[in-house]
């Protein structure tokens, strides 16, 4: 009985850990600079490149160090950097020749990228390929019920951003269209994408720059890879672009130079300069890194995840 009772306290606390914090709390987490709303750089540091962009972070993914940030916990539309998020929840359940069959429910998605078919069966690894290289909204559908439903699979990836700590984000849909209530910050992107660097089958699909997607046994999809990063930017290794009207452009870029990987994240940006915004910003960052004071760090997971 009294061990009944240790373990039912054990695993309230399990729950509690993972509540979302108050809103004041999930804008110090990081440090307390982040809370600010505006532009946070070290003093002396050299000028930040003017971007379109109403929120970003600039991150040392292996140190964590926060070197530069604007509205770091500001909340915005995810658009498909949401995937992300998505990609990096799934891929540990799902092998990679698991078998997939697409719902009505995931062809019927505006726009359907991939062309799912209702009733056909898909890899998973071919639906992890269209997710991140062409955005296949349908994709994330598919990817998400393969868990045993859409409410379970949503569930699994809010409870993996509550693990991540990245308590800005509420997810709706697993393709970040758009979606009442829907929301990230550009910090908690950066703590998605610190894990999605982690995740070598993550970066493997990430990179990948070109594929086909089986949409039946006789026709097949061209897919290439929407980040221009990997292919025009020294050093680029992965990332994600996202677009709707509500959200603007937004974007998870990630870069290696001379052993130093570097995270940014963008959100409401000018459409179509989320790529060049993120090379400027990435160009600071490699010049700045070890000459600027942190003004935040990336926080770690929770432990028991």
């Amino acid at each position: 009985m009294h061990g009944e009772r240790a373990r039912g306290r054990r695993g309230r606390a399990a729950v509690l850990s993972r509540a979302r914090p108050s809103r004041r709390a999930r804008r110090e987490v990081g440090g307390r600079l982040l809370a600010r709303g505006g532009i946070v750089v070290a003093a002396h540091a050299r000028p930040l490149p003017a971007v379109p962009a109403s929120a970003y972070v600039i991150a040392n993914a292996r140190t964590g160090q926060v070197l530069a940030a604007k509205d770091a916990h500001g909340v915005y539309p995810p658009a498909s950097t949401l995937k992300v998020l998505t990609a990096i929840t799934m891929l540990p359940r799902l092998k990679p020749d698991a078998g997939i069959v697409a719902t009505r429910l995931a062809a019927s998605v505006v726009p359907n990228i991939a062309g799912l078919i209702p009733g056909r069966r898909y890899k998973a690894s071919d639906l992890f390929r269209a997710l991140l290289l062409i955005s296949a909204n349908d994709a994330a559908v598919s990817l998400v019920q393969a868990s045993g439903s859409f409410a379970r699979g949503m569930a699994l990836v809010n409870d993996e951003a509550r693990r991540l700590r990245a308590y800005d984000v509420r997810a709706v849909q697993p393709n970040g269209l758009d979606a009442p209530g829907q929301a990230v910050s550009a910090y908690d992107l950066a703590l998605i994408a610190r894990k999605a660097l982690s995740m070598p089958a993550f970066m493997r699909y990430d990179s990948t720059l070109s594929a086909t997607f089986p949409v039946t046994a006789h026709d097949r999809l061209p897919m290439v890879n929407q980040n221009a990063l990997l292919t025009q930017y020294p050093g680029g290794i992965g990332g994600k672009i996202g677009w709707t009207p509500p959200a603007g452009a937004t974007y998870i870029g990630m870069a290696r130079r001379h052993g130093v990987t570097l995270i940014v994240t963008i959100l409401h940006a000018t459409p179509l300069t989320e790529i060049t915004t993120a090379e400027r910003l990435l160009n600071w960052g490699f010049a700045s890194n070890g000459h600027v004071r942190a003004v935040g760090r990336l926080v770690l997971p929770l432990a028991g995840g």
